[in-house]
């Protein structure tokens, strides 16, 4: 069962991961995957794993599971109506049972915890396994209901799908007859993997009526077409476009359809139901909650045409507020760094009261007693030069500007600058590692995969990292190529993502270049390089490509404390420029084997991206006009990894007053000048020893002396 890889989720237990984490990781993974949905009214999403795994995720095993069921004797006809609700039986019963033993198992852990006893340590193991199996069949139910709602429930056969142009037809203009083969174009293969028939038809392109109407084919769901058409359609056609496709159909057939589910007409509305509610459960965040008009379209029409003749109506509607208000909610979300301010309300406001009356030393003190920081062994109190330094970098610095990365911080937290670098080496590379990594999530998990198509368009382009960013902001003088039909609106959440990683990638250089010693920028270089090294081992490879890129930076590998650099630190340099090599090598390079499945992952974005844009070079359409589908498909399976690695996210416990520390410091220093920081900071220039240096000196006047001799 574990080969059905489409709707696997990320796994129970791990042997580095503390019993806390693991069930964390089991509550999420159990929820995503038995969330109650009423009787009526599954999820109508295919998900990624349709989208990646294509006709793959169908096996023979769910062939042959599907004849079984329906029908309780064998003189019994198979019928779909029976084969749904039994399968809703069996698949209710499994969840009940599933959901009983994961709180069984939380007990037992607790218990373990407590008394340690050996009858219970020897339970765990044979629970766990338990677990598996249960969470096993249940993904195995849930896939065998997909494939009855989508391909045996309402789906049509190809022949049928000039009759799903032509009624929802409201022009008069063009009335000549339709065929198939007009619309989409097909390749035959010599064998299908799932149902072993000899030459079936692949799609291999199509005009964009052709391309929406295969919705309906009885194949789409089976060959993951319904998943990747909702990735990628905004190639061919806009939103209001495809919208309006699903409206006319529904309005042609919702008043004629039958309760028989055998007739056409019947199939083409239901059908059409299922692709609108699985648009809005998939890209609500994209293409309605960032279009307006969009929005009051299909609100108006569902409370005017549909509500009043069909019950699914009411259901549509209550979706939309649903995932209205997740849009909202997450939009404005408190951050890590609010909850920790709600925490510490009452100390901000003592602090703040104090502000004005203690000196600068004594606020420093305040800050590090109230918020439980310690300076390393041996780092002594910051001398008088040091700070005056520290004023001279601030003026070459820019001011602040809080976005959704970086919440507003309390006043205290100016003072902080002053301790910046002694903190970072204070904490561990692997406690630093994991709250950088949360931060990092906090982000991702905001993206979608549509994010990252047609980025060209958005200015994003492959640059050398040791490339200046104001290089970049000055306006492009080349007209940029939009893939996107032109009235598509796009949202540009993918330039937020790669800012925030720019910004860290400065942050690491200004953090470095800031350090008033050698011996400092060692211990920091160091830290940096192994906070990667944990950050690529833990597959949070954006925050480990970050960091790459800072120490990248041309005047950073510039500086004299590289030759000091012990060498089994220096080698992690390396390593990360492998881990750099291979992430550019292949776009699906992560989701190879099966730890995708049970790890966490954050891909890097521009490197995504950059996958992206390869996949979209050369020409979406034939001669003939039509589509190239098979190139649609191919960036729809790249891009749908995104929401495979948000499926299982980091466990990690956050620890809110780092995060703010970190926060604070990468907004400080997001726009820097690393060059002005540089210059104002003598350890990053090489020192010729003062003996030396006169000795040259005087070698030189010899040398010209004896030239006028």
């Amino acid at each position: 069962l574990q080969s059905n890889g489409c709707c696997i989720g990320p796994g129970f237990t791990e042997e580095n991961r503390e019993p806390e984490e693991e069930t964390i990781i089991k509550i999420a993974g159990n929820s995503y995957l038995v969330s109650p949905n009423p009787p009526d009214f599954h999820s109508c999403s295919p998900g990624w794993s349709s989208a990646f795994y294509g006709a793959e995720c169908f096996d023979s095993e769910v062939h042959s599971y599907m004849k079984t069921l329906g029908k309780q004797k064998s003189s019994e006809s198979q019928n779909i109506d029976a084969k749904k609700v039994e399968l809703e039986q069996l698949l209710m019963m499994e969840t009940k049972n599933y959901r009983k033993t994961i709180k069984f198992y939380q007990k037992l852990l607790q218990k373990e915890r407590r008394s340690k006893g050996p009858e219970t340590k020897s339970m765990l193991p044979k629970l766990r396994g338990q677990l598996e199996e249960m969470k096993s069949k249940v993904q195995f139910l849930e896939l065998v209901m997909k494939y009855i709602m989508y391909a045996e429930q309402w789906g049509v056969e190809s022949c049928v799908l000039p009759t799903v142009i032509h009624n929802g037809r409201t022009d008069t203009m063009d009335v000549a007859p339709t065929d198939e083969l007009s619309l989409l174009l097909y390749y035959n293969t010599e064998k299908h993997q799932c149902n072993n028939q000899n030459g079936v038809r692949v799609l291999q392109a199509g005009t964009p009526l052709g391309l929406m109407a295969y919705l309906y084919s009885r194949n789409a769901f089976l060959e993951g077409y319904v998943q990747q058409f909702l990735y990628t359609f905004r190639y061919f056609c806009t939103q209001e476009e495809f919208l309006q496709f699903l409206l006319d159909r529904i309005s042609s057939t919702l008043s004629s359809a039958s309760l028989d589910p055998s007739t056409s007409l019947t199939k083409i509305c239901n059908r059409s139901f299922y692709i609108l509610q699985a648009w809005i459960e998939d890209c609500y965040s994209v293409d309605f909650a960032t279009n307006t008009d969009l929005l009051c379209t299909l609100k108006e029409f569902i409370s005017t045409k549909v509500a009043p003749l069909n019950g699914y109506g009411e259901r549509l509607l209550s979706l939309l507020e649903d995932a209205s208000a997740r849009k909202s909610g997450s939009a404005h979300q408190c951050s890590s760094m609010d909850k920790c301010e709600e925490e510490g309300e009452e100390d901000r406001k003592t602090l703040r009261s104090l502000c004005k009356k203690l000196s600068e030393d004594a606020l420093r003190i305040f800050f590090l007693q109230n918020f439980n920081w310690k300076l390393s062994k041996g780092m002594g109190p910051i001398a008088q030069y040091q700070r005056e330094r520290l004023r001279t970098i601030s003026s070459v610095l820019p001011k602040p500007c809080y976005n959704s990365f970086t919440e507003e911080f309390p006043v205290s937290f100016g003072k902080a600058d002053e301790v910046g670098p002694y903190l970072l080496i204070d904490y561990s590379a692997q406690q630093l590692c994991c709250q950088l990594t949360l931060l990092q999530q906090e982000v991702f998990h905001k993206c979608h995969p549509v994010h990252f198509l047609n980025s060209r368009a958005l200015g994003v382009k492959d640059k050398c990292v040791a490339v200046q960013k104001a290089v970049s902001t000055e306006a492009v003088s080349l007209k940029v190529c939009n893939l996107f039909l032109s009235k598509c609106i796009q949202d540009q959440y993918l330039l937020q993502l790669l800012r925030n990683a720019d910004s860290i990638s400065t942050w690491v250089a200004a953090e470095i270049v800031t350090c008033h010693t050698s011996k400092l920028q060692v211990s920091l270089l160091s830290k940096f390089l192994l906070i990667a090294k944990c950050c690529y081992e833990q597959r949070n490879f954006a925050t480990a490509m970050q960091i790459l890129a800072g120490l990248e930076n041309l005047i950073v590998r510039q500086l004299p404390a590289w030759k000091i650099l012990p060498a089994k630190v220096a080698e992690i340099m390396e390593e990360l420029k492998a881990v750099e090599v291979f992430l550019k090598s292949d776009s699906l390079c992560l989701m190879e084997g099966e730890r995708f499945k049970t790890l966490p992952t954050i891909p890097s974005a521009h490197v995504l991206a950059m996958h992206v844009q390869q996949l979209e070079t050369g020409g979406f359409t034939m001669t003939n006009g039509a589509h190239k589908w098979t190139k649609l498909r191919n960036i729809a399976k790249v891009v749908s990894q995104v929401h495979a690695f948000q499926e299982n996210p980091y466990t990690y416990t956050p620890d809110f007053k780092v995060q703010s520390y970190l926060r604070q410091r990468i907004t400080r220093f997001k726009d820097a000048d690393i060059s002005a920081l540089a210059a104002d900071n003598c350890a990053n220039f090489h020192q010729i020893p003062a003996e030396k240096h006169s000795r040259k000196i005087q070698d030189t006047l010899r040398r010209m002396k004896a030239t006028f001799q």
